[in-house]
């Protein structure tokens, strides 16, 4: 049953996080350590593709999304604790994070196949305004897969279903959710702050960008699990 008066945004989430971040900054370890993988991964890969052109890269680029994808999971299980209010501390939320490791996992493989799947199937069309499209509606409606596996204990196919029922109940929230995402994990790496690290070198580059991905997830982990809590658990599901 659905609460009166629809679905709502919860825009206050995207203010409090930064004050959840401050005072917990034990959120951080599983993405920044994501985040060091990724750096050192994206260096000494690059060592060994260039010289095939390039060929590999795809194996490692997809290694790196599920460990970053598996912290992510651990940060919104703290997150979902911290905004709650309840076992705020890191080790209570690892602790759960490990019993559901395979589940999270799992999420993880199916959020990236499907999105893989999407973008091959465009590509076989032959069109790259239908491959973008078809990539975007997979990653909107699955964009709380992680939290579905994290905090639903859904592993697997029930995660991204379960993904897929909550966008489905309250799209305003996931929309902005996206957006958001997209600006700090996209935009702000890719246009903002690579080009303005380039001139340092790589290795300078490369920790800046490891720091900014770990402090954006981080961040991020409070209104993905609050979207997810408010719309799973509170009456939309």
């Amino acid at each position: 049953m659905r609460r009166s008066g629809g679905p709502s945004v919860n825009l206050a989430i995207y203010g409090q996080a930064f004050v959840y971040l401050a005072r917990n900054p034990s959120i951080l370890a599983l993405p920044l350590l994501a985040a060091i993988i990724d750096m050192f991964v994206t260096y000494w890969s690059s060592l060994f593709t260039d010289p095939l052109g390039g060929g590999g890269a795809g194996l490692f680029t997809f290694i790196v999304q599920i460990i970053y994808l598996f912290a992510f999971g651990g940060a919104v299980i703290q997150a979902n604790n911290i905004a709650r209010g309840v076992r705020a501390g890191f080790d209570d939320a690892w602790e759960e994070t490990r019993r559901k490791a395979g589940g999270i996992l799992l999420a993880a493989i199916g959020f990236q196949f499907v999105a893989f799947a999407a973008i091959y199937i465009g590509g076989l069309l032959g069109s790259g305004i239908l491959q973008y499209a078809l990539e975007a509606i997979a990653y909107f409606f699955l964009i709380l897969t992680i939290p579905a596996a994290a905090i639903g204990g859904l592993p697997g196919g029930l995660a991204l279903s379960g993904s897929i029922r909550a966008v489905r109940a309250n799209v305003p929230t996931c929309i902005i959710l996206a957006i958001v995402f997209v600006a700090l994990w996209v935009y702000v790496p890719n246009f903002l702050l690579i080009p303005a690290l380039a001139p340092y070198g790589v290795v300078p580059s490369l920790i800046g960008l490891a720091a900014f991905r770990a402090i954006a997830l981080a961040y991020m982990a409070f209104p993905f699990a609050v979207s997810y809590d408010e719309t799973a658990f509170r009456g939309y599901y």
